[in-house]
C-alpha cells in the first residue's frame, strides 16, 4: 500500500471545494467496473477459467448494485474471487480523522461524528483510508455471536457514566465497521439461523438493531457471502428471508479445460524444483479424473488446491531426489508422481466401501492421466525404435536415486528421443534432467500401453521387455 498522497484535501472544506461528493459503494464499485470494461482492463487480476460463465454474471449484480452469494464447492477459488472486488474501489477515499466507522467527512451518519462536524465545520480533519482497509472477511462460524457481527452494549462505556439508552454506550461490530466498504461472510450457512436473522436489516433497511432499542444508521455496506451448494439448497441451512435479500446467487465451478487447471496450478503453487509442462498436465488430467470417478465422493468435491498441494509434492520430491543425486538443477520427473497417493489421499473423500483401497484408486487414475497426457503429447510420434531398444537390452533405470543423465546414458542414440523432447517442450542443448524427464514419460506410456514391462523394487523401477 502507498502512502497517502500529500496533494489530497485534509479538512472537509478543502474537501467540498475539490468536489469529493460522497458516493454510494454501489455506486463506486458500478463506475469502476464500468471504466475497466470500457478501458479493456482486467478487472479480476489472478482469476483463471471464469472469464466466460462466472464473471459475467457477477460484472451483471455488480451493475445492478446487488449484494451477491456465490455457490459453489470446496476450492473453487470464492473466497479469491471476493477478495479482487477491492480492487473495484477508488484507491483512496476520505474519512473524518479519527470516526469509528471511516465516515465520509461531508455525511456524518454516528451521533459523534454529527456533532463534530457540526462544531468543527469546514475544520473537520479528514484522513484517507486505502481500498485494501476498506475489504472486511469474516469465516462464518457457529460460535460467531450478535455482537460480532453487529454490535452490543459496551460495558466500559457505561461504567464511564453513560445510560444504557445512550447510542454511544454501542461497541460496533463488523458490519458496521465496513461502513462504506465490502463485507465477506465465508461459509454462510455454518452462522447459526438467530445470527442470520441479525443480517436481515442491515441488507435490506440498511440499520441496525442493539439490544433493546433501534439505532437508525444508514449503513452503506456491499454484502457478499459463500456457501456450498450442498449446505444450501439440501440442508437449508440459510434461512429464507436471507436468501431472498440476496439480488444474485452464482454459481462457480472447478476450471472447465486442462489447460485453465494447469494455469490455476502455475499461479498457486510454490514450486521448489522445476516441473514441466507435461507433468502439470499429468496432474491437471489427474484431479479431472478424481473429479469424475464414482468412487469420489462428489458431493465433497475435490479442491483445486488438490492440484497445487500434488504439484508441490512432486516438486518437493524431484528437490529431495537432486539432493540425493548432486543432479542441478532439480527437475521433476515422472517418476516423481508415485509421491502424489500416498502423501495426498486424505485431502479427498471416498465413497463408502471403498475403505483400504484408497491408494489403489489413485493410483489407477494417475496411471490414466499419464496415458492421456502422453497421447496428446505424442500423438502421430512412432515410439517403436524406443520400445525395440529397450527389447534388444538396453534396460532403462530410474528412480529417487538415479539421475536423468543416468537415465538417457542407457539408451543409445535415437532420433526418436529428440522428437519426444521436443515434443515435450524441451531443447536437445537443455540439462539432461529436463530431456530425462520427456523420455521417461515416453516409457511410461509404452509401459502403460502394455509394449514394456516394468519391475519396481526398493525405489528403483526398471523398464525392460
Amino acid at each position: 500500500m502507498n502512502a497517502v498522497p500529500d496533494a489530497l484535501p485534509r479538512t472537509a472544506g478543502e474537501l467540498r471545494a475539490a468536489g469529493y461528493a460522497p458516493r454510494p459503494i454501489a455506486r463506486e464499485i458500478h463506475d469502476n467496473l464500468l471504466a475497466a470494461l470500457r478501458e479493456g482492463r482486467d478487472a479480476w487480476p489472478g482469476i483463471v477459467g471464469f472469464s466466460r460463465t462466472v464473471l459475467p454474471q457477477l460484472e451483471r449484480a455488480l451493475l445492478a448494485g446487488h449484494d451477491v452469494v456465490l455457490l459453489g464447492e470446496r476450492g473453487q477459488g470464492k473466497t479469491r474471487l471476493l477478495r479482487t472486488l477491492a480492487g473495484l474501489l477508488d484507491e483512496w477515499t476520505p474519512v473524518i480523522d479519527g470516526s469509528e466507522l471511516g465516515e465520509h467527512p461531508l455525511d456524518p451518519i454516528t451521533p459523534a461524528s454529527i456533532r463534530r462536524a457540526a462544531e468543527l465545520g469546514d475544520d473537520l480533519p479528514v484522513a484517507w483510508r486505502h481500498r485494501s482497509e476498506r475489504y472486511t472477511e469474516k469465516l462464518a462460524t457457529p460460535d460467531t455471536s450478535v455482537g460480532d457481527l453487529i454490535g452490543d452494549v459496551d460495558p466500559v462505556k457505561v461504567a464511564e457514566g453513560r445510560s444504557l439508552g445512550d447510542p454511544e454506550t454501542i461497541h460496533f461490530g463488523l458490519v458496521p465497521r465496513a461502513h462504506r466498504g465490502i463485507v465477506a461472510i465465508n461459509e454462510l450457512p455454518d452462522l447459526a439461523e438467530r445470527i442470520q436473522v441479525a443480517l436481515l436489516n442491515v441488507m435490506e433497511e440498511r440499520d441496525i438493531q442493539v439490544r433493546g432499542y433501534t439505532l437508525r444508521l444508514p449503513l452503506d455496506v456491499l454484502l457478499v457471502a459463500t456457501a456450498n451448494p450442498e449446505d444450501y439448497t439440501n440442508r437449508g441451512r440459510i434461512i429464507t428471508p436471507l436468501k431472498d435479500r440476496f439480488g444474485a446467487e452464482i454459481r462457480t465451478h472447478y476450471p472447465l479445460d486442462v489447460e485453465s487447471e494447469v494455469a490455476v496450478v502455475r499461479q498457486e503453487a510454490n514450486l521448489v524444483a522445476e516441473v514441466g509442462e507435461p507433468l502439470l498436465e499429468v496432474l491437471a488430467r489427474f484431479v479431472r479424473n478424481l473429479r469424475e470417478s464414482p468412487v469420489i465422493d462428489q458431493r465433497s468435491g475435490v479442491s483445486a488446491r488438490f492440484a497445487v498441494a500434488a504439484a508441490e509434492t512432486v516438486a518437493a520430491a524431484a528437490l529431495r531426489r537432486a539432493a540425493v543425486t548432486g543432479e542441478d538443477p532439480a527437475v521433476a520427473r515422472p517418476v516423481d508422481l508415485e509421491a502424489v497417493p500416498a502423501v495426498l489421499r486424505g485431502k479427498v473423500e471416498f465413497e463408502p466401501g471403498e475403505e483400504g483401497r484408497e491408494v489403489e484408486h489413485l493410483v489407477h487414475l494417475m496411471r490414466r492421466a499419464i496415458a492421456e497426457t502422453a497421447r496428446e503429447r505424442f500423438a502421430g510420434l512412432d515410439l517403436r525404435p524406443l520400445s525395440d531398444a529397450v527389447a534388444d537390452g538396453h534396460l532403462v533405470a530410474t528412480g529417487e536415486r538415479i539421475p536423468g543423465a543416468e537415465v538417457l546414458a542407457a539408451l543409445p542414440e535415437l532420433p526418436v528421443l529428440h522428437e519426444v523432447a521436443q515434443r515435450a517442450g524441451v531443447a536437445a542443448d537443455e540439462p539432461a534432467g529436463r530431456i530425462a524427464a520427456a523420455v521417461e514419460l515416453a516409457l511410461e506410456s509404452l509401459f502403460l500401453a502394455r509394449r514394456l514391462a516394468k519391475d519396481s523394487d526398493d525405489g528403483t523401477t526398471v523398464y525392460g521387455e
